[in-house]
């Protein structure tokens, strides 16, 4: 039976990458996202699995619920929590309004989305969280970027506290950085393709075993400081 892989934020950069890889590899993907895209409209009319399920924002009830109500009829092999945003607060010019977007998409939509499809996870099953290193307080070298740095050090904390509450169902939770990558969110600016880190993502998430649950990963493998 082919494994059924949900993920956040699937219309472009590194959600888009991932989708393709999966699907190539023979597995059903549904993809998540507010809005889709003309290349991700474009590959689903060319892979029977991959199944585009627009209109979720996951940052809202209005979105939780339309994607429980998507996917109430499968069991989920893995969840790729991928969808995020950036903004840029330095100290002297806060905007509070940026910081409370970051924690509702970075690192309060993710636990959501885990609470609201858990009873459709299998014993086997695996979570992703796609994270950041720069939520890692031991690895701040440069200081600003609050809202991103504090949101991402929220889902850090989230996701191991979601490795043991999911461990009695034999669930792993993989937490994953995926790099500096060129995608929209940092202009293009990055180090590494969205296609060469999602195809290492999709290698962890592949190889992730119960031993490994609630261990902070870069792609590269690299086990990063909290």
């Amino acid at each position: 039976m082919s494994q059924n892989v949900v993920i956040t934020g699937a219309n472009r950069g590194i959600g888009f990458a991932m989708s393709k890889i999966f699907t190539e590899r023979g597995m059903n993907v549904y993809a998540l996202c507010r809005q889709s895209s003309e290349q991700l409209d474009t590959l689903s009319k060319q892979t029977e699995n991959l199944h585009v399920i627009p209109g979720i924002d996951v940052a809202t009830d209005a979105g939780i619920t339309a994607m429980a109500t998507a996917l109430k009829d499968i069991t989920i092999s893995i969840l790729v929590c991928n969808a995020g945003i950036l903004r840029d607060e330095q100290l002297g010019s806060l905007n509070i309004a940026t910081l409370r977007e970051q924690f509702e998409v970075n690192a309060i939509a993710p636990l959501r989305c885990v609470d609201a499809l858990a009873q459709q996870f299998i014993p086997g099953s695996k979570v992703a969280m796609i994270t950041s290193r720069m939520g890692s307080i031991a690895d701040n070298g440069s200081g600003g970027r609050y809202g991103y740095r504090m949101s991402k050090a929220a889902l850090n904390a989230a996701a191991m506290s979601l490795s043991k509450d999911l461990a009695s169902e034999n669930v792993a939770v993989g937490i994953y950085h995926p790099g500096y990558v060129q995608t929209e969110m940092v202009n293009h600016g990055g180090d590494i393709s969205a296609d060469e880190s999602a195809g290492k993502l999709v290698n962890l998430i592949l190889d992730l075993s119960m031993q490994e649950s609630g261990v902070f990963k870069h792609s590269n493998g690299q086990i990063l400081p909290w």
